[in-house]
């Protein structure tokens, strides 16, 4: 799942390099964690949070096949 998540994300930001996408195990599921550049934040979120809701639905499409739930958070 973090390897999807940072495939898609290096794919529209401008600096790929300081992408990092960081997994933590809750009682909930996974969660992974994302983190970028202060510059390329607004193009992750996008308008309204419809980039940022499009990449969570492909993760949890993705984790629905694997059986596990795993969530997304965008961290400043």
């Amino acid at each position: 799942m973090k390897e999807l998540v940072e495939f898609v994300v290096k794919a529209m930001v401008d600096h790929p390099d300081e992408v990092t996408v960081s997994e933590k195990q809750e009682e909930s599921g996974l969660v992974l964690e994302l983190k970028v550049a202060p510059t390329d934040l607004g193009r992750v979120i996008g308008k309204h949070g419809r980039t940022a809701k499009a990449i969570r639905t492909v993760l949890n499409s993705a984790s629905t096949k694997r059986k596990q739930k795993v969530s997304l958070e965008i961290l400043e």
